[in-house]
């Protein structure tokens, strides 16, 4: 079996968010980096696959240079190698990004025979451009689930669920597939030290691809509202008591 995990170095997800003048951006000059969540799960996954079917597994980014960082913490992870996209650190639109990729599978491939699945996260924890895991799929003529929350192999083809309002949506397609997966798919494990030792010594493979000119265009960038914290006062000594059981017997603690 082969699999591959695609992810993007993106400013850490718990730090506060804050655009450049023109709102085309992410101001990342007090930010740190990451993998995105739902990518993060997408290798675990490909990770956990891996090791109950053997096989070969590959992760890939396109990104600065310093996103080799976020390839080896995939790595640490369980990952066997890397495939660095380099750029020179300008954001690529979700087209040119999903036909770099491409390009980028289609040639490991062809060195070391077809994936049998692709994750991609649902969406970029930065930009949320929800585009290169369907391109990618389109691009390869391959089956595309998306927004997934359980995988499970079934012999040549490979079990999809959605959660949806009602329940769950599930859907089988044959492999190769290209799977998009949300945060919640799996716990991801935390690299250990042994591991991000040996992840130091796997390979990586850098390809410099040449950037297109942009067909798309990005014309803002907001953040969302946050609910923001609410205090509501109960009263105050022995007066309080009782808003405060019925609080309680509200929540269901009483």
């Amino acid at each position: 079996m082969r699999i591959s995990a695609c992810i993007k170095r993106v400013p850490i997800t718990g730090g506060r968010i804050l655009l450049t003048e023109d709102a085309r951006a992410i101001n990342t000059q007090h930010l740190g980096f990451t993998m995105s969540p739902h990518e993060e799960c997408g290798v675990e996954e490909a990770v956990r696959l891996i090791e109950a079917n053997k096989g070969d597994s590959v992760v890939l980014t396109l990104g600065p240079r310093e996103a080799v960082e976020q390839l080896r913490d995939a790595m640490a992870l369980g990952v066997d190698r890397g495939i660095h996209l380099q750029t020179d650190g300008r954001e690529w639109d979700g087209e040119a990004t999903a036909t770099a990729l491409v390009d980028a599978i289609r040639a490991d491939e062809a060195d070391h025979g077809r994936f049998d699945i692709i994750f991609f996260g649902n969406e970029s924890a930065d930009s949320g451009g929800f585009q290169v895991g369907i391109r990618v799929a389109y691009a390869l003529g391959r089956a595309c689930v998306t927004g997934l929350k359980k995988v499970t192999l079934q012999g040549a083809s490979v079990r999809c669920e959605q959660e949806v309002e009602a329940g769950r949506d599930v859907y089988v397609v044959p492999l190769p597939a290209v799977l998009t997966v949300k945060e919640g798919l799996n716990l991801p494990r935390y690299p250990s030290v042994p591991g991000r030792m040996r992840a130091r010594s796997k390979p990586v493979s850098v390809v410099t691809p040449i950037r297109p000119d942009p067909r798309l265009e990005l014309v803002s960038l907001a953040v969302p509202a946050g609910q923001g914290r609410r205090a509501e006062s109960l009263g105050s000594g022995a007066a309080a008591a009782p808003a405060v059981v019925e609080l309680l017997r509200k929540a269901g603690v009483l």
